[in-house]
């Protein structure tokens, strides 16, 4: 069963066909869901995760948001995905512009995190102010994070509130002398020798 869902998505996001996705579909064979969306998010608050800044540009509106649903999906071909509510300013960005850059913040910057986690309302300018730059395509990306992710966007895939965007990686660099900002439990940590 599992295998075969996947075998779906595979065939949803291959041969250049870029419209999105609704993953509904896919799902139709499996029981509904009954976990409760607070027991949910109560346990997912015990994964611990990095913190990174999504941000994208389009018709000259530039914009970000933290996430943490951010990750790697394939090194040949170097791809990584990402997750936004379709409700937000960012998620409207990136779908039309099909670009979007990812910061993953170093520990000192927890108040760039909760400046793009909703500090600023949704309609402010996050990024005026702030040291950028860029690498390929145009997209801002912050300066000082750990990591950065330059991406264009290859597939997309709605799931319940969010979409799934995945993207190409355009261009990457990072700091391997960087310590990541991580989020645990409603709150910001600094990693620790094992």
């Amino acid at each position: 069963m599992i295998n075969l869902l996947i075998g779906k998505l595979l065939d949803a996001s291959i041969g250049g066909n870029y419209d999105e996705k609704t993953m509904t579909d896919l799902f139709d064979e499996l029981p509904a869901a009954s976990v409760d969306p607070d027991h949910l998010r109560q346990a997912m608050r015990l994964w611990a995760t990095g913190v990174a800044v999504v941000t994208s540009q389009h018709d000259g509106v530039v914009h970000g948001m933290t996430v943490s649903s951010f990750t790697s999906v394939s090194l040949i071909p170097p791809q990584v995905l990402i997750a936004l509510a379709q409700s937000s300013r960012t998620h409207a960005l990136v779908k039309n512009s099909r670009f979007f850059g990812v910061t993953v913040l170093n520990a000192d910057q927890r108040d760039i995190s909760d400046r793009f986690a909703g500090r600023l309302p949704d309609d402010a300018e996050r990024l005026s102010g702030m040291g950028q730059f860029t690498l390929v395509s145009g997209v801002p990306l912050l300066k000082d994070g750990v990591a950065q992710f330059d991406c264009r966007v290859i597939a997309t895939f709605t799931s319940g509130t969010h979409t799934i965007f995945i993207g190409s990686v355009l261009a990457a660099q990072g700091d391997l002398q960087g310590e990541p900002l991580l989020y645990f439990n409603r709150s910001y940590q600094r990693l620790a020798p094992y």
